[in-house]
């Protein structure tokens, strides 16, 4: 697979929840901060979202919105408008006047991501995607959305295994969207795949992380000299190739001790490391205790550090 698509894969998106949303006159409701992502597309009329500090932002007809992780927010018709605490349902939500046609719909939902590797999502993205309709990606991710609402009703045989396809399917297509690069402008994963030399050692790097890579290996790969391949990358990806070899293995080793159905021998053979005992030294080092009571206490006693985020 390419860097992108293990990416997704290790997140495992899933239990997602999508409902309509509709509006009618002059409303406004306030939203809590929550850590699982949410996606929103308009398929009438307008709304206007604000984020503590920031400016309302204008959501228009056939705009996507995408928040890797969920701030306190304002919905409203109109920008200034007051909001009215509310709790997020699972439930289609009316806003404003009860009776008449709405003359404002969307389709919102939200999703879980393995928390092991949470972090890889929220290095991988900027704070929000916003994809307005003129840009011609939202045909396609309104598709997505329509078929996660369709199986979200259903219960149907394979329900969970239908709805993260589908959710991963959802994440590479807002992720591969090029107005990302330019309006975020931030280092990581995304801005080395948008760099043709840089995804070249990206993905050699991806389909063989056992290899016992060295700098002057992949800037071969890239093309470059090895000077100016460190400069490069360290600079659109914010640390240098053999740390970020160092970061991926890691989150590969997190994954499968989670998952509990590898020994340390098989984790340490799978991602590159001589020994288990040479394994977990690096473990230990990297996230502050050994493979072995990670795996027993499970990912919601251990913190992240931002040394692991890819």
């Amino acid at each position: 697979m390419d860097p992108l698509s293990d990416i997704i894969a290790l997140l495992r998106p899933h239990t997602a929840i999508s409902k309509p949303i509709t509006g009618r006159g002059r409303w406004g409701v306030r939203y809590a901060a929550h850590e699982a992502p949410g996606f929103t597309l308009i398929l009438k009329g307008e709304c206007w979202i604000a984020f503590e500090g920031r400016e309302p932002m204008a959501l228009r007809e056939g705009d996507f919105l995408l928040l890797p992780s969920t701030p306190a927010f304002t919905l409203s018709s109109h920008p200034g408008v007051e909001g009215v605490p509310r709790a997020p349902m699972e439930v289609a939500v009316r806003h404003g006047e009860a009776e008449g046609a709405a003359d404002f719909e969307s389709l919102g939902g939200t999703f879980r991501i393995e928390p092991v590797n949470a972090p890889l999502l929220l290095a991988l993205l900027p704070r929000l995607i916003h994809i307005p309709a003129a840009h011609g990606r939202t045909g396609r991710l309104g598709r997505m959305i329509g078929l996660i609402m369709e199986e979200c009703a259903s219960e149907e045989p394979g329900r969970e295994m239908v709805l993260q396809r589908l959710l991963e399917v959802l994440l590479v297509e807002a992720l591969r969207w090029h107005g990302i690069a330019a309006a975020d402008g931030r280092a990581g994963l995304l801005s080395g795949l948008r760099d043709p030399a840089l995804a070249r050692a990206l993905r050699a790097l991806h389909a063989d992380v056992r290899a016992g890579w060295t700098v002057a290996d992949l800037a071969r790969i890239a093309g470059q000299s090895r000077s100016a391949f460190a400069a490069r990358f360290g600079e659109v990806l914010g640390c240098g190739p053999i740390e970020y070899l160092a970061r991926w293995r890691m989150a590969l080793a997190k994954d499968a001790l989670i998952r509990g159905t590898k020994t340390l021998e098989g984790i340490a053979d799978e991602i590159g490391y001589e020994s288990a005992s040479a394994f977990s030294t690096a473990f230990r080092k990297r996230l502050g205790c050994p493979p072995g009571k990670f795996a027993r206490i499970g990912s919601g006693a251990v913190p992240f550090s931002g040394q692991l985020e890819i």
